[in-house]
C-alpha cells in the first residue's frame, strides 16, 4: 500500500510525520505545497517539539511484503 509523507519541522527543530493512506497519484505538486502550507498557517496540528514551523519534504513511501518459507 502506497502512503503520502508530509515532513514538516517543529519548533524544536526536530522532524514530525504525518501519513496519509491511499494517495492520489499522480501526485499533484502544486497541491502538495499548497496543503503543507496551510496546515502549517491554520497551525492544524502540533507536535511534542511545539508547532509546525516549516515544510521539510514530501514522499511517497511504498511497503512490499515478501514473506519467506520457513522449513
Amino acid at each position: 500500500m502506497k502512503k503520502l509523507e508530509l515532513k514538516f519541522e517543529n519548533e524544536e527543530g526536530k522532524v514530525v510525520t504525518y501519513t496519509l493512506d491511499k494517495p492520489v497519484e499522480p501526485v499533484d505538486l502544486v497541491a502538495v505545497n499548497n496543503a503543507m502550507d496551510e496546515i502549517i498557517a491554520q497551525n492544524v496540528f502540533t507536535s511534542s517539539g511545539g508547532n509546525l514551523v516549516a515544510k521539510q519534504s514530501a514522499r511517497i513511501v511504498e511497503r512490499n511484503v515478501s514473506d519467506i518459507e520457513l522449513a
